[in-house]
């Protein structure tokens, strides 16, 4: 077991994973990764499974020493990510040795990114998952925000199976551009609730994110959507990425950390593969909305899971080598195991 010390613990840094599923009939929110595709990723390139425990990083990155050799993979937002002060690429894997120190630099696009360990992180499982939920102050690291002098077991450092020249370069594009982003929308459930003016509102205008958002929902401020009658209806479920309209007219993305149930009507649903991108937005970004069909979003999330299955596909067999990291008294050596064919009865 290897192991990495909070040196600097950044803005707010959390063990997420993909969710707290199965729990939310008795009132726990599923939390997990904001931006769960940069999190699959990552898990990938390190060698994991997608939905094994990994680092929430959120514009201001750590400062994390490591205890032990690893194998490391850095997806997401860009937050200037490097080793000993020198850069790093983002969507690969890269061997770190023992005393290394990974940091970051600041912000250049997006907020979050993820950071991976081939092996994972050593946290207690809760209700079936390593996610952190703070406002019940469980899962993750002690249920809250890692801090300085916190140490975290990692993946076995005697001999890491992993893959350092795992890659995935734009894998998947964020289509952030000066601050603005375009999130596909299904109308309802209660677009019934709204008038035409107010959803036609909805989708010709942008809206800013305001400082008020954070991993429970996103608060945005502009042009009010208006009701038929009011806002409030019997609770219901709530997705991630449902848009409420309280009302005073401005909506709200519901994301990660949400409450299970609300009593605010819905007017449509962020279409799943565009949840990252809100993600990956920050107060003062520019949000725009444009409305699509269910089946145009599930045609949506069919292409990006077969993207998945394509990179996991080539990733574990690229012209039948793979590459391995070993260590051995205390060296570490990156070893390429080429799979070749046998012609003939072997007797």
């Amino acid at each position: 077991m290897g192991q990495i010390k909070i040196i600097n613990p950044g803005l707010m840094t959390t063990v997420q994973d993909l969710g707290r599923y199965g729990y939310q009939q008795y009132g726990v929110s599923v939390s997990g990764a904001m931006d769960y595709v940069a999190a699959r990723l990552a898990n990938i390139l390190a060698g994991n499974d997608e939905n094994e425990g990994l680092l929430e990083i959120t514009l201001m990155g750590p400062v994390i020493e490591f205890l032990s050799d690893a194998v490391i993979a850095i997806t997401g937002g860009e937050i200037g990510a490097s080793i000993n002060d020198e850069p790093i690429c983002m969507n690969k894997s890269t061997a770190v040795r023992i005393g290394d120190r990974l940091s970051f630099k600041g912000v250049k696009k997006g907020c979050r990114c993820y950071a991976a360990f081939a092996g994972g992180i050593d946290v207690p499982v809760v209700m079936g998952s390593k996610s952190t939920f703070l406002k019940a102050g469980i899962g993750g690291y002690k249920g809250r925000a890692l801090k300085t002098g916190d140490i975290l077991n990692i993946g076995s450092s005697v001999a890491t199976v992993s893959f350092p020249e795992r890659s995935a370069e734009n894998f998947y594009d964020y289509d952030i551009e000066g601050c603005k982003v375009k999130l596909r929308v299904v109308l309802g459930p209660q677009e019934d609730t709204f008038t035409n003016e107010g959803i036609d509102t909805l989708f010709s205008n942008e809206y800013s994110v305001t400082s008020s958002s954070d991993r429970m929902g996103y608060t945005l401020e502009g042009t009010a959507i208006r009701h038929r009658t009011g806002a409030d209806i019997i609770s219901d479920g709530i997705a991630m990425g449902a848009i409420q309209v309280p009302s005073k007219g401005n909506p709200i993305i519901m994301m990660a950390d949400r409450q299970t149930t609300g009593g605010y009507t819905k007017i449509g649903n962020v279409a799943t593969v565009d949840l990252p991108k809100i993600a990956q937005t920050k107060p003062g970004d520019k949000i725009t909305f444009e409305k699509i069909s269910l089946s145009e979003a599930h045609g949506l999330y069919k292409s990006l899971e077969g993207k998945f299955i394509s990179l996991k596909a080539s990733l574990n067999n690229i012209n039948n080598i793979k590459n391995y990291i070993i260590k051995i008294n205390e060296t570490m050596y990156e070893v390429k195991v080429e799979s070749i064919g046998i012609k003939g009865d072997v007797n």
